[in-house]
């Protein structure tokens, strides 16, 4: 069974409102600025061109460069970084959290999406130029989501205490970590490799921040990734309009929240603060919180008043951090970018944002949903040929699967629905006569017309049972197989870490995804090792 791909809509595994949204349905039109189509790229780069100055691009051409520092960047993201200094170079944008050893595979997808789109732009307009970047979160505070990976079916953990923006967390205590991945690793080659590599970033870089860059770096440096870090006090100065609106007007709540109305029929991602700002130092991360006309740092005794708050923030911007209702503005008031690729939970909360973009006067970029994978091997790929499952098969719920194949190895039918409608018809017949006589023989008909269609439910059920027992060896095998490719029942690459396929595979994974990612053609892709 060769690679293949289905529809994200098909797969299962999205939701009412990220399907409704590749779908195109009317009611969302409103929320985003223009679907991902090659087309609507040039009406994105026209906008955008207005929308972003040479200033700013200086700035954040500087703070790059800065950031790059100590770092062995390759010629290709050199390349990229002397590119963005020009007028017409634009930006693909991804953004992650600092996950230990790149967290979970997705980490990779995004990327790969964020590379894959930039060269096919750059084919098809060839009069511009686009550098694939990526955005550490390096500012985030939730340490227990990206304190591990998982290895096979071991999690690997780094187990300390940490308050504050995770970027700027030390590393000591990962050589801990690093003793435990070694002895899951074994020996080999490829395994020497990845002992290298988590060594060379964990031990020899001083914080979380430079460690991410420095992996992201060697994994990606040679297709021209930028990394970008927001974390920065100079890149902060660029934003200090839209901070001193937040804490004035509260604009962002405002907006967002007029948004949500035309979410109602779906799940809201994130609700908005009155401030949607965080204080920082190095061990706090805290939100601000306006009462009474005074600006309080939740968690702290640090109080404010208006104008000692906004004195701090000409003096020190790098001092206030956007949560996740505005560090999305701020990505695109620093970035000449075009396109966001996220997850569906990250579009999701983006789709809410747009009038506050609007009312900000910064171009809401494209947002498109990353690329999804599954990896199997061809072991696992012969398997399912010789099971007779399709890829569509591997996708359904356990329970739906189990039933499915069931039906088709039966040589009996176990569908009762014959004789469910002909016991309907029957009592419908009765029910007339019921009409005609005594009302109280029609409550003696309906109750033995429920009566009679359970026991049939229950007839049912107890053959399919019946089946399963017959066939459960093949059952189990398909079983098996669904929970290879489906650990926990979840997507593989929610839970699977690229490592676990490098040691097998070495670079081969990364370049299959090159070759098989297409991200402006919206599928869940299954790529055969």
């Amino acid at each position: 069974m060769p690679s293949d791909c289905i529809s994200f809509q098909s797969s299962g595994y999205f939701t009412p409102l990220i399907t409704d949204y590749l779908n195109q349905k009317e009611n969302l039109k409103p929320l985003y600025n223009r679907f991902p189509t090659l087309q609507n790229f040039k009406q994105q780069i026209q906008e955008k061109q207005q929308n972003y100055s040479s200033d700013s691009r200086s700035v954040l051409v500087n703070a790059l460069e800065k950031q790059y520092a100590g770092f062995n960047a390759t010629e290709a993201t050199k390349h990229n970084l002397d590119l963005l200094k020009q007028e017409n170079t634009f930006t693909i944008t991804t953004g992650h959290q600092l996950n230990l050893f790149t967290g979970p595979l997705y980490f990779l997808y995004k990327i790969v999406s964020t590379i894959n789109l930039s060269k096919q732009l750059s084919e098809t307009y060839p009069e511009y130029n686009f550098v694939p970047v990526y955005w550490m979160a390096t500012e985030d505070h939730d340490f227990d989501e990206i304190n591990y990976f998982n290895f096979k079916d071991k999690k690997i953990s780094w187990n300390r205490e940490s308050t504050g923006p995770v970027g700027r967390l030390s590393t000591l205590g990962l050589e801990a970590v690093l003793e435990v991945f070694e002895k899951e690793l074994g020996p080999g080659n490829n395994a020497a490799w990845l002992k290298e590599l988590f060594r060379e970033a964990y031990i020899k870089h001083s914080n979380l921040a430079d460690a991410t860059r420095y992996l992201a770096n060697e994994i990606f440096g040679k297709n021209g990734l930028v990394i970008i870090d927001g974390d920065n006090t100079n890149l902060k100065k660029l934003f200090v309009p839209h901070v001193k609106e937040e804490l004035l007007n509260q604009t962002s709540h405002t907006k967002v929240a007029e948004t949500a109305d035309n979410l109602k029929d779906y799940n809201i991602q994130v609700n908005p603060r009155e401030i949607n700002l965080f204080y920082i130092e190095d061990n706090i991360r805290e939100r601000i919180i306006l009462q009474d006309g005074v600006y309080y740092v939740n968690n702290t005794e640090i109080q404010f008043s208006e104008a000692q708050i906004l004195a701090l923030l000409e003096t020190n911007p790098e001092k206030f951090s956007p949560n996740v209702i505005m560090r999305p503005l701020y990505e695109e008031v620093i970035l000449p970018n075009l396109c966001y690729i996220g997850g569906g939970g990250e579009l999701a909360y983006w789709l809410e944002l747009k009038s506050y973009f609007e009312s900000a006067g910064v171009t809401f970029p494209i947002l498109l949903l990353r690329n999804s994978v599954l990896i199997a091997t061809e072991k696992q790929a012969e398997k399912l040929d010789k099971l007779n499952l399709n890829w569509t098969d591997v996708f359904m719920k356990q329970d739906k699967l189990v039933n499915k194949k069931t039906v088709e190895f039966s040589e009996l039918s176990l569908d009762f629905s014959e004789q469910r409608e002909f016991l309907q018809q029957q009592f419908a017949k009765l029910h007339a006569m019921a009409t005609k006589t005594d009302t109280t023989f029609g409550g003696a008909v309906k109750a033995q017309e429920t009566k009679q269609l359970k026991g049939l439910d229950n007839l049912e059920k107890k053959l399919r049972r019946a089946e399963k027992h017959n066939h459960a060896d093949k059952l189990e095998r398909i079983t098996e197989i669904q929970n290879e490719l489906f650990p926990g029942r979840s997507l593989q690459e929610r839970k699977a870490n690229f490592s676990q396929f490098y040691l097998e595979y070495d670079g081969k994974l990364i370049d299959k995804l090159f070759s098989s990612l297409k991200p402006l053609e919206h599928d869940f892709n299954i790529v055969v090792l």
